[in-house]
């Protein structure tokens, strides 16, 4: 066997070990979803104190 042989059956044997993997999805890779501005502001209001308000001492709101 000559050397081209064997590089060309290492480089078949390469390419049917890529090949026997499948490639990953692109919804795979991206950023994992985000939270959505409601869900933001109703955690805030979950966690927000309610306290009365202040009362200002010239009578102003």
């Amino acid at each position: 066997m000559s050397e081209s042989d064997l590089l060309c059956r290492m480089f078949q044997a390469w390419r049917e070990d890529i090949d026997s993997v499948p490639f990953p999805q692109f919804r795979e890779l991206t950023i994992p979803l985000q939270k959505t501005r409601a869900e933001v502001d109703r955690a805030r209001r979950s966690t927000a104190q309610t306290a009365p308000p202040a009362r200002r001492a010239d009578g102003g709101w």
